[in-house]
């Protein structure tokens, strides 16, 4: 019966998760204390998970990115390349403004956003463009020799945007003018000059 003990263990970690990036979003100094008394676990099952703050806000960064990188496949499965590429942006942009609301916490745990940080996010992130990006040029959707690189420096104004503020039109009307250039026929895609 160890396989309903190893559910309930994982509910409970997502459920610890879920509750930290919430708590840790408001306040980088949240005490690990609330963070399990929210989730609805004891201090034992939370300090087994997660020895110290450093691990849990290490996780709940790796937890997020691995969510926005998994919701690449599951868009893929249901609509067209061109339309999952575009919602898998929306996705990423809340991840962003999670992220920068998470930044606090980052820079008190592991030091600037170098390094370990940077290496657990690149990886999925870059995995789940590959894969939308290669749909695309597979269907014709998006104009050819665009790279994940490519993409990402598109997209590098997501970072500008301000969390605290009314970030959602700005991130649209960014990640709109980003699809629109890696559209097929975009002007200027049979052509590699200014």
């Amino acid at each position: 019966m160890g396989a309903p003990l190893r559910s309930d263990a994982q509910r409970n970690r997502e459920r610890i998760l879920a509750v930290a990036l919430t708590e840790l979003t408001r306040a980088a100094d949240a005490p690990l204390s609330v963070i399990a008394k929210k989730a609805g676990v004891g201090q034992g099952t939370f300090y087994r998970n997660f020895p110290n703050r450093e691990a849990l806000v290490l996780e709940v960064y790796r937890y997020e990115v691995q969510q926005v990188a998994d919701t690449a496949a599951q868009l893929l499965e249901t609509r067209a390349p061109d339309q999952a590429l575009r919602e898998w942006m929306d996705r990423l942009a809340r991840y962003a403004m999670a992220k920068a609301g998470l930044a606090d916490a980052l820079r008190k745990t592991a030091g600037p956003p170098h390094g370990t940080l940077a290496k657990v996010g690149y990886g999925p992130v870059t995995s789940a463009i590959t894969l939308l990006l290669k749909a695309n040029k597979e269907a014709g959707t998006i104009r050819p020799g665009v790279t994940p690189d490519d993409f990402m420096l598109a997209i590098a104004g997501l970072w500008q945007i301000d969390p605290h503020g009314e970030w959602q039109p700005r991130a649209r009307r960014l990640l709109d003018l980003v699809m629109d250039g890696l559209r097929a026929g975009a002007p200027g895609s049979r052509h590699g000059g200014a």
